[in-house]
């Protein structure tokens, strides 16, 4: 029989990680080959140019092109502060002079001759990147930052927000089908990565900010919480760079949904360890998710390349349900049938037997469902 091939969620409680990570622009790399870095320390980083403000210096002047050059009292490349003399006419008999201060701090990017226009830059932009995950550099690039390899566990969650970020676990519910209340949230979750189960709302999310909780993990989150978070509708562009003050990852999809217990159980199982999580999702081409990412320990020497493959449908394969009426229900493959099948839309299409975590036996589309890898 001919491999089937679903999209698919990795849980896994060992794997080998490579994360690239890079500059927006050529600068200058911290660290060496083979060095052990943390999550938390730089490896890189670089200065971007800042903003460039056009000014009339000319017309500020009251004199036309290009006779401002003789009043000039800087070059291109000086820096400046804010209020320093850039252009002063002579005035008659010394008096009634014209004076052109600096309304920023950065430097002269240029002087037109032709124009009367003097363009300032603002100050550089340090941009710093850190290592994100704890492990080892297996390989620098010149300039652009290096590349961490590590052994992890490892969660994809289905959406996200928020950038990315690093804590300690800690669990605050007693089963993967609790909501989290807001009572139980206090100052002993500030910089943690607090564990939901089915839900979390949006008095839950103002609590954790207000505490400064790194990170939540929870099953759901209500759309319309989400999107009063935001300000907006979030639609389906990519996430991750909201500014809310902490990074939210969701494991299984919109509304009161149970997390998985495999899910659940790997969480549990590294409670108050330190993790690396992030809230960026794609669903469009280069699809990317976001990720839970918990350092185990290791030999350099187990590190090896991981072979990247696509989601296979097999029996025994554990799926997910993205479709109604078993949305976000976890399952195993108990039959492939290579025959069309008739749905209620009258459409023929692929269809595979399961078994729910719930003992249910179904007959769903191949297209309803998400290989859960591990």
């Amino acid at each position: 029989m001919a491999q089937a091939y679903s999209p698919g969620l990795t849980v896994t409680d060992n794997i080998v990680l490579k994360k690239e990570r890079i500059l927006p622009l050529k600068g200058t790399v911290l660290v060496k080959k083979a060095d052990k870095v943390k999550a938390e320390d730089l490896v890189a980083e670089t200065l971007l140019p800042g903003k460039v403000v056009p000014f009339n210096l000319s017309n500020k002047l009251g004199v036309t092109p290009p006779m401002h050059m003789q009043y000039v009292k800087v070059k291109a490349g000086d820096k400046i502060k804010k209020g320093d003399l850039l252009a002063q006419t002579n005035g008659f008999l010394g008096l009634f002079k014209s004076t052109v201060k600096s309304p920023i701090v950065g430097e002269i990017e240029n002087i037109s001759k032709i124009t009367g226009q003097m363009l300032l830059r603002e100050p550089k932009i340090p941009i710093q990147v850190k290592a994100f995950i704890a492990g080892v550099v297996v390989e620098v690039i010149p300039e652009e930052g290096v590349i961490i390899e590590n052994k992890s566990a490892y969660i994809q969650g289905i959406f996200g927000i928020g950038g990315e970020t690093f804590g300690e676990i800690k669990m605050l519910v007693d089963s993967p089908g609790q909501p989290l209340d807001v009572k139980m949230i206090d100052d002993s979750c500030k910089d943690k990565i607090i564990v939901c189960g089915a839900m979390v709302t949006y008095a839950v999310i103002k609590k954790a900010q207000e505490v400064g909780v790194a990170g939540i993990i929870t099953g759901g989150i209500d759309d319309r919480d989400l999107n009063k978070l935001l300000g907006y509708n979030i639609g389906v562009a990519i996430t991750g760079h909201e500014e809310v003050g902490l990074t939210i990852v969701v494991t299984e999809g919109f509304g009161e949904i149970g997390m998985a217990k495999k899910t659940y159980g790997l969480l549990k199982q590294f409670d108050g360890h330190k993790a690396s999580i992030h809230g960026i999702t794609q669903i469009r081409a280069g699809v990317m998710r976001p990720e839970i990412i918990i350092p185990i320990k290791f030999k350099e020497e187990e590190l090896t390349e991981s072979e990247t493959r696509m989601s296979t449908l097999e029996i025994g394969t554990t799926i997910r349900v993205i479709r109604q009426p078993n949305f976000g229900v976890i399952g195993k493959v108990t039959g492939l049938p290579e025959q069309l099948t008739k749905v209620e839309s009258e459409t023929l299409v692929r269809i595979l037997e399961a078994e729910l975590e719930n003992g249910e036996k179904v007959i769903i589309p191949r297209a309803n469902v998400e290989v859960i890898e591990d």
